[in-house]
């Protein structure tokens, strides 16, 4: 494993941290309260981030998604390009390719994904869908939702069409979050023909079932790469915050307490980061990742949520001023930890898949 970035990575990732550190200031981010920053979008949009991913892959995905959480920059970015222009690349139709891609790359469509399947949500014959989905992440932004149905078929449903309806929903995360519900609304199968029947072939079953698998596995390792950015940053500010701050007149950072935590701290963030590193890479070099995907999204959720706890106890009493930055970072990594299914549930997952992989 080589997790090496290529120079066309290295690139992405510069740029894309100094927009996002230019852009994503603490001002901006409190003006914005729970909405998106709609100019940040607009300049990640122009200057080609959005259409790079689709060349610099998975593994550069997480990159730039690492410098978006060291900011916690409210724009949809993780799932346009997980749930949009990855998913679309990778198992549209040619037709569906031409046709969709083009404005998810300049910004004027927002994708998001109604993950993960639901029994409640089915597709009748004629491929309109019925159902609802209480929680999507950068729902409201959203021009394109990824929807998959009880039986793991991938939906494209455009927000605008007749029997789709967005109820906003509040979440510990400004994420623009929403509640879908569907009724009878038209929906564009990712890959295949328009509708369904029961006379579907079992080619065409199992090919919907491993492209759920390949989107779910690739928006676990986009959103492992989120929160490492998301903990590198709270990390940042507890050891600014540390090492500038007396008590009783010694830095705080002097204290052997302050600095195990911290240590505890930064080798459960560069654990997330190595985890997702791996199964971006596995993806870009087309090696089988689902159980790397869901290591890194365990870590991503049970150290994740470690981290961010201690950036804000670091902080001391500061840390619970809820207009302290440092508690943005909070509310991200908790957020974090709840979609990726909270490590209990993910650990399961895992130990099903390797059990499945050794029978």
């Amino acid at each position: 494993m080589d997790f090496t970035p290529t120079e066309e990575q290295t690139a992405a990732r510069g740029l894309a941290a100094q927009i996002f550190r230019d852009l994503a200031t603490h001002e901006r981010l409190a003006a914005a309260g729970t909405g998106t920053d709609t100019e940040l979008w607009k300049e990640l949009c122009a200057a080609g981030l959005t259409a790079a991913v689709e060349e610099i892959g998975l593994l550069g995905l997480v990159l730039l998604l690492e410098e978006q959480g060291r900011t916690t920059a409210q724009v949809p970015f993780a799932v346009t390009c997980a749930y949009g222009l990855l998913a679309i690349a990778e198992h549209g139709t040619d037709e569906q390719r031409e046709r969709l891609l083009p404005p998810l790359r300049d910004g004027t469509a927002v994708a998001t994904g109604a993950f993960p399947a639901r029994d409640g949500l089915r597709a009748d014959v004629e491929g309109r869908l019925s159902g609802s989905v209480p929680y999507v992440p950068w729902l409201r932004d959203a021009t394109l939702v990824l929807a998959a149905d009880a039986d793991r078929v991938l939906w494209i449903v455009r927000t605008a069409d007749p029997g789709v309806a967005v109820t906003p929903v509040e979440t510990t995360a400004p994420w623009s979050a929403a509640r879908l519900a569907l009724d009878r609304a038209p929906g564009e199968r990712l890959g295949g023909p328009a509708g369904r029947t029961g006379a579907d072939t079992g080619a065409d079953s199992a090919t919907g079932t491993a492209a759920y698998g390949a989107v779910l596995a690739a928006s676990h390792t986009a959103f492992a790469g989120l929160q490492a950015g998301v903990c590198a940053g709270s990390l940042a500010r507890a050891v600014a915050h540390t090492t500038t701050r007396e008590q009783f007149g010694r830095l705080l950072s002097t204290n052997q307490g302050v600095l195990l935590r911290a240590a505890d701290a930064h080798m459960d963030t560069e654990a997330i980061r190595v985890t997702a590193y791996e199964a971006a890479w596995r993806h870009d070099k087309g090696l089988p990742y689902a159980a790397q995907a869901l290591t890194a999204a365990w870590w991503a959720s049970e150290a994740g949520k470690r981290v961010v706890h201690a950036g804000q106890h670091l902080h001391g009493g500061t840390g619970a001023d809820l207009d302290h930055p440092v508690h943005r970072h909070f509310l991200w990594g908790r957020q974090l930890d709840a979609y990726l299914g909270c490590g209990s549930e993910v650990l399961e997952e895992l130990g099903q898949l390797l059990v499945k992989e050794a029978s």
